[in-house]
């Protein structure tokens, strides 16, 4: 494996029977935090990614193209081949210490999960939350992955210092489709129960409906009933996107079509054209739709949760962390 931006290199390659099927990368980093272009639309400036590659396996992750710098490929490589930065822990309290740290919002799963399986082994957001709250750095978090909920106390004890805003990924409730759609992730259920853990801890939580896969979880059914559990749930917040196809992940994801659902090949290449976009027709279509079942389930629809930096009470509403260019979609 070729050298990555920001990483010295490898430390080791690590196989065990409880992951069977992945491969850790044990790297050491030279750097924790990611800044993120001038011209990006996000509040936030920093990111911090504790892994690269993601066992969620997930078949429309855009993330996947970023697999092919490390010289893997975006598809199988995408879901067993995961990077970690052993040492993120470290590096970042050092570049919290800069006298130039303004103690700027950091987000977390912006591009793959960092509670995705891994974490269970390496344990590296403790430190991370530590260090970042310790700096009285904002901390965002998004997430499909239920191991958050291990560091809900200690998030909860960052909360009384910094702004801290949790997120969840949940866009479908049909456990078979979620299965096949995201073959390593979380299932509904446990997602669900995720969030009623972080409500109950007393945050507002955000879930990020994305993305909504046209002609396969986007009827007014599956929509509802999704929707009818996020509030029993206990979601405060909800942002709803329509999926894209902008990268090297659409020829993985149309791949997966083609194989599960053939009829459906040839609408996608009418509907998402040649720019990889969901057309304007579609998402005026879907967001008609989904704008009353929203108001009717009490889930306040965040019109642009990438627009404000957070509120500094102990636990403020989240805005979003999502740091691929995707707010075309948003509704």
């Amino acid at each position: 494996m070729r050298a990555l931006p920001g990483l010295e290199g490898l430390g080791r390659t690590v196989t065990t029977p409880e992951f069977e099927g992945v491969t850790f990368h044990e790297v050491v980093c030279k750097s924790a935090l990611n800044r993120l272009p001038e011209s990006s639309a996000m509040p936030f400036s920093w990111t911090v990614n504790p892994y690269r590659g993601c066992t969620h396996a997930c078949t429309y992750c855009f993330a996947r193209s970023s697999h092919e710098y490390l010289e893997f490929d975006a598809g199988g490589d995408f879901d067993s081949q995961i990077v970690v930065k052993t040492n993120l822990v470290s590096v970042l309290r050092k570049e919290l210490r800069r006298a130039s740290w303004r103690a700027e919002p950091v987000a977390l799963g912006t591009n793959t999960d960092p509670y995705q399986r891994a974490e269970g082994r390496y344990r590296l957001m403790p430190g991370v939350i530590g260090a970042l709250a310790g700096a009285g750095s904002p901390i965002s978090i998004l997430t499909k992955g239920t191991l958050l909920r291990q560091d809900l106390p200690l998030l909860a004890t960052a909360a009384t210092t910094v702004p801290v805003q949790l997120a969840v990924s949940l866009a479908l409730s049909d456990p078979e489709l979620q299965a096949s759609l995201e073959p390593g992730a979380p299932k509904p259920a446990a997602r669900l129960e995720l969030i009623r853990s972080i409500a109950d801890a007393g945050f507002d939580c955000h879930v990020m409906v994305a993305p909504v896969v046209p002609y396969l979880t986007d009827d007014t059914a599956s929509l509802r009933t999704l929707f009818a559990a996020l509030a029993e749930a206990g979601a405060a917040t909800a942002s709803v996107m329509a999926l894209n196809l902008t990268g090297r992940y659409r020829d993985w994801f149309l791949g997966w079509l083609a194989e599960n659902h053939p009829m459906l090949v040839r609408r996608y290449r009418q509907l998402y054209g040649s720019t990889g976009r969901v057309s304007a027709e579609y998402r005026t279509h879907l967001r008609r739709r989904v704008e009353p079942m929203l108001e009717e389930f009490g889930l306040t629809r965040l019109e642009d949760p990438y627009a404000s930096p957070p509120r500094s009470p102990r636990v403020s509403r989240v805005r979003g962390s999502v740091a691929e260019d995707l707010q075309e979609s948003l509704f």
